[in-house]
């Protein structure tokens, strides 16, 4: 047997490699992006308007970003696709329906650090720890929507400040620009569209390829996105964390930003939160911020799917995108400022630590009802007032 001398030592790539990597790997993301709104385009409009009218009710827009997200276990990959949708030409979803879909997946998105925090409950020191620092997260996004799923059915905030900021932007930038970047995007959707067409004569068959081959490019790279930045950042973020313990919120809320959008994934970010809180090393109050930055950060992954759109439609993407940014935007202005808003989403998830330290069953009971259990009422008060 070998000596540990003698082993091989880990192959180290250079940064320029690293980078090359992660560019290859948002190229891919966006292909997908694209080849998920053609293969909408090819099923025709009957079918789009049947899965569509599910979503007219606002609320249960909310419920299918709760679910989508909660099974994917990625708001990234849920908002990528809501944004696809929203700028597939012809077919495109109305952008007032997308914009429940995006707040539920606000709150789909907090089931991760939650299933972490529930590995602690084996050891009570632990989880009394960690338990409050992953349940803030969705306190602070139920409270958000709470707040402004209300106020978007009766003003229309979010939709008419999105589409206004879209169209500045789109004078400012030129979002008409035929660019290069653009139509290397569809020449990259063409040996797809051609493998779909090989494969049957029917469109909405090859629309159906082409959803199931643009979901897998989606999950992939975003897969292999997380996993190359976590295995680059990891350590670093840890330790950053830790160095702005004691800094201002507003540090702290950029740090949740940054780490964000450099790992594609606000779900590591706030799971990387929990065994910090574990450990003793983070409290709750130093926890907030950084996780109201993560809401934040995974925007960009919007933004980068509204990149993907091109043509008259292309506008409609970058809209829902704003959307997503101007939510988390205003839960941050609306909540943290002032300390009696600010202490309800620490309060709620102190009391719902209490009660599940009490009980393991409660609290995969509470879990499931968060998450599964709200959006099947929603479901059922639909059906009951229709």
């Amino acid at each position: 047997m070998a000596s540990a001398s003698q082993r091989p030592e880990p192959v180290q790539y250079s940064p320029t490699a690293r980078l090359v990597t992660v560019l290859l790997l948002l190229f891919g993301f966006l292909i997908g992006v694209k080849t998920l709104g053609e293969g909408f385009k090819l099923l025709g409009g009957d079918v789009i308007d049947v899965i569509f009218s599910a979503t007219a009710n606002p609320f249960m827009g909310l419920v299918v970003g709760i679910l989508v997200t909660t099974i994917v276990q990625s708001s990234s990959v849920t908002t990528a696709m809501v944004v696809g949708l929203v700028a597939a030409p012809e077919t495109a979803l109305p952008l007032s329906n997308a914009v429940p879909m995006i707040m539920g997946a606000n709150i789909g998105t907090t089931v991760t650090a939650t299933v972490v925090a529930l590995a602690h409950m084996g050891r009570r020191d632990e989880f009394e720890r960690a338990f409050p620092i992953a349940v803030c997260h969705d306190v602070f996004n139920y409270l958000t929507v709470l707040i402004l799923l209300p106020l978007e059915i009766m003003t229309g905030y979010l939709q008419k400040a999105a589409v206004a900021l879209a169209g500045f932007l789109e004078g400012v930038t030129g979002v008409d620009y035929d660019s290069p970047f653009a139509t290397a995007l569809s020449a990259s959707v063409d040996p797809l569209e051609g493998l779909a067409a090989a494969l049957f004569e029917s469109a909405q068959a090859q629309g159906v390829v082409l959803i199931a081959l643009a979901g897998l490019l989606i999950f992939t790279m975003l897969w292999l996105l997380v996993k190359v930045m976590r295995s680059l950042v990891r350590t670093r973020v840890e330790g950053l964390v830790t160095n702005v313990l004691g800094s201002r919120a507003v540090l702290s809320i950029l740090v949740g930003i940054v780490v964000t959008a450099m790992v594609q994934s606000s779900s590591i970010t706030t799971s990387l939160l929990v065994p910090l809180g574990a450990a003793g090393i983070l409290r709750l109050e130093q926890a907030l911020p950084i996780t109201i930055g993560a809401n934040i950060g995974t925007t960009v992954t919007a933004m980068l799917a509204a990149l993907a759109g091109s043509g008259a439609n292309a506008v409609f993407g970058l809209e829902i995108a704003l959307v997503h940014l101007l939510f988390n935007l205003t839960g941050l202005v609306l909540i943290y400022p002032l300390k009696a808003t600010r202490n309800i989403p620490l309060r709620g998830a102190r009391y719902l630590t209490s009660l599940a330290i009490r009980s393991r069953k409660l609290t995969l009971l509470w879990v499931g009802a968060l998450f599964y259990g709200v959006p099947a009422l929603l479901l059922f008060a639909e059906r009951v007032f229709r």
